[in-house]
């Protein structure tokens, strides 16, 4: 075991030096409301004319992007929608999407939508890119390792951060069972990211705190984990004092423009910070019962989050103690602010709702979900403590209803 653990650490130690020398990648960013109107004279400036929207039925079905739409239409640049996209999506989507593109011939990806729309377009762009590649071929780190069409990517969430991030989450079926895994490459950052909050507005409360939790986790995740830059660290501090103040806002009035537009700057900058510094085994674990329970990741990892933090124990109390102090909650030690960070975050959690255990957890899975667990986490992530099998089960057992 300790043969494994050192050279996990080394593996993620030179992994973390490639990824700070990328940090500084360049991205176009337009943050405001009605920022996505600006978009049909980036596409006239950058001579882009024909281009594949990928969305949900929903955004059609709303009239939503009709001023959009407009706009494009006025500097002659054809649009092609695409909505074949569902919550958790799966590699056929995008194998639609896909066949899409080259039919029409299109120049962009213009990706309108929550996580799962965003994913499945830097998938459709790695397809394009890489025609003879399958989607489980790209599983893993750094396995496109080509230049995406232009991708523009605007979320109507604000929790997965892809419009900032290097991954896309899709859901593949394994031996006859779903599982999902990630592709992650540098090349998936889309070149711009559009943060407008009109287009969070009609999201309900629920999903709105379920993704807002989301992107807390990423924040905290890469925070936590070994070998974070003075970037990272910032981007992630200020990406959880963000989310507590934001988020109780809009999940009480979600037409508060402004805290909305902060929460889609958190989710950007837990993205931007999880990109470069990875998640943890909260992901790890959420991915794998959200594959076989069907549980909405974000309100996954609102369950697991505390769970882990405490199974972590004391080697992470210093660092929630710096968090505890960003957010003022007071606390003499440091093992005593360390607590009452889990506590603002489980707080946070119940006051949304959101349960504290996982339904229809099985122990009969657990050793299915570890084993999904730890092929992700390790040895690629640099979490604070690389664990086996029994405490991922230990960790079941605080959320097993």
């Amino acid at each position: 075991m300790m043969h494994s653990i050192f050279w996990f650490r080394t593996r993620q130690w030179v992994l973390s030096r490639v990824l700070h020398l990328t940090e500084h990648k360049k991205q176009t960013l337009l943050a405001a409301p009605d920022a996505v109107l600006l978009l049909p004279a980036l596409f006239r400036k950058r001579r882009i004319s024909r281009i594949l929207l990928v969305t949900t039925p929903g955004f059609v079905r709303r009239g939503t992007l009709t001023s959009l739409l407009d706009g494009c239409k006025k500097e002659n640049i054809s649009v092609t929608i695409f909505s074949e996209i569902a919550p958790d999506p799966q590699i056929e989507s995008v194998e639609q999407g896909f066949r899409l593109y080259q039919q029409i011939q299109a120049q962009a990806i213009l990706a309108i939508g929550g996580g799962s729309v965003l994913d499945a377009a830097k998938l459709i762009g790695a397809r394009v890119c890489c025609p003879k590649k399958t989607v489980p071929a790209m599983r893993g780190l750094l396995k496109v390792r080509r230049k995406l069409p232009p991708l523009f990517a605007v979320p109507t969430t604000a929790g997965t951060g892809s419009e900032a991030t290097a991954a896309a989450v899709i859901t593949d079926c394994i031996d006859g069972k779903p599982y999902k895994y990630a592709v992650n490459d540098l090349c998936l950052i889309p070149d711009t990211a559009v943060l407008d909050p009109r287009l969070t507005i009609s999201l309900p409360s629920s999903m709105t705190a379920d993704t807002g939790m989301d992107a807390l986790t990423h924040a905290m995740e890469a925070f936590l984990n070994l070998f974070a830059s003075r970037s990272v660290q910032n981007a992630s501090i200020e990406a959880v004092c963000e989310n507590f103040h934001a988020l109780p806002e809009v999940w009480r009035d979600g037409t508060h423009l402004a805290a909305r537009q902060e929460m889609l700057h958190a989710s950007y900058l837990a993205g931007f910070a999880f990109t470069n510094n990875f998640v943890g085994y909260v992901h790890a674990i959420a991915h794998a019962v959200g594959a076989l329970y069907h549980i909405p990741h974000g309100r996954a990892n609102a369950v697991l989050l505390p769970a882990v933090l405490r199974e972590y124990g004391s080697c992470i109390a210093p660092k929630l103690a710096v968090l505890a102090d960003a957010l003022s909650l007071g606390g003499d030690t440091v093992s005593e602010k360390a607590e009452r960070m889990i506590a603002a975050i489980e707080a946070m959690r119940d006051s949304f709702d959101i349960p504290s255990t996982l339904p229809h957890l099985s122990p009969n899975d657990y050793t299915e979900i570890a084993r999904r667990a730890l092929k992700e986490a390790n040895p690629t992530y640099p979490v604070p403590q690389i664990w086996d099998s029994e405490k991922i089960f230990s960790v079941l057992r605080r959320v097993q209803s």
